[in-house]
């Protein structure tokens, strides 16, 4: 029996190929599900992604399972607990910015219909098929994501740089970046 090939960032860890086999690069269109992805992206900043990804379950409960209508309210004294639960990543300023974020989310709603209507239109709605042979050529950033990073700065967004933005993109299917022998990547 053959070996499943899977994109090269994910083999050997067992949580790493779940996420990949399940979640990585499926098109996400529902806002709840993209703010998730927004918050573990802004923490994931400068840190890899499987340290994330193994608290994901303590960002779910300390951020009220990522209710950016809760998120948006929170207090002086619901941010000082956050920054003392070992259970997250207790930066500051990354804390603070998924309040922001939480707040200019229920924005872009309002003026959009959706968060996903906004996000999506900077790809026409429709995932962009990449053609990666190797993940570690694939690029870090695009147009694209220089593009939404820089808009999404200008409405208020922090921890939101084109990096950060284009692993969102990546992580909610907006760009298949599977390699092209991956058993995902006609998939997605």
């Amino acid at each position: 029996m053959s070996e499943i090939k899977r994109c090269g960032w994910c083999v050997g860890d067992p949580l790493y190929e779940a996420y990949h086999d399940e979640e990585w690069g499926l098109p996400v269109y529902d806002d709840d599900t993209l703010f998730k992805f927004l918050v573990l992206e802004t923490f994931q900043a400068g840190l890899s992604w499987i340290t994330i990804l193994r608290k994901r379950e303590n960002f779910r409960s300390a951020f009220d399972d990522f209710n950016y209508k809760k998120i948006a309210n929170y207090t002086e004294e619901k941010i000082q607990e956050l920054l003392l639960d070992a259970g997250i990543i207790r930066n500051k300023l990354k804390v603070r910015a998924t309040v922001t974020n939480a707040q200019e989310f229920m924005k872009v709603q309002k003026e959009f219909g959706s968060f996903s209507k906004y996000i999506w239109g900077f790809v026409d709605g429709k995932p962009v098929q990449n053609s990666v042979v190797d993940y570690k050529k694939a690029p870090p950033t695009t147009q694209i994501s220089d593009a939404l990073s820089k808009d999404l700065k200008k409405r208020g967004f922090k921890f939101v740089g084109s990096t950060v933005i284009y692993a969102h993109m990546q992580a909610t299917g907006m760009i298949n970046d599977h390699e092209v022998d991956c058993f995902r990547y006609n998939e997605v």
